[in-house]
């Protein structure tokens, strides 16, 4: 592959990958496309602001309910 066609390749690969991590699913793809390509599916990635400013690429963090109520009365 030449030099040219490798740099859009990447570049198509980074738009697929900045419309994954908005959470919206590129128009013309399917999840088997995406699944081919070695992407992630919307919802898998988001993207991670570092404390200097730098944006990255990380997994999607779940977030737990804090839900720590435990009933500690006696049984009757």
């Amino acid at each position: 592959m030449c030099l040219a066609c490798e740099e859009a390749e990447m570049f198509y690969r980074f738009e697929l990958l900045k419309q994954i991590a908005e959470g919206k699913m590129p128009e013309g793809v399917s999840e088997d496309d995406l699944r081919a390509m070695d992407l992630p599916l919307p919802g898998e990635v988001e993207v991670v602001v570092e404390a200097d400013g730098t944006r990255t690429l990380g997994p999607v963090t779940k977030k737990t309910a804090n839900n720590s109520f435990a009933c500690d009365s006696p049984a009757s």
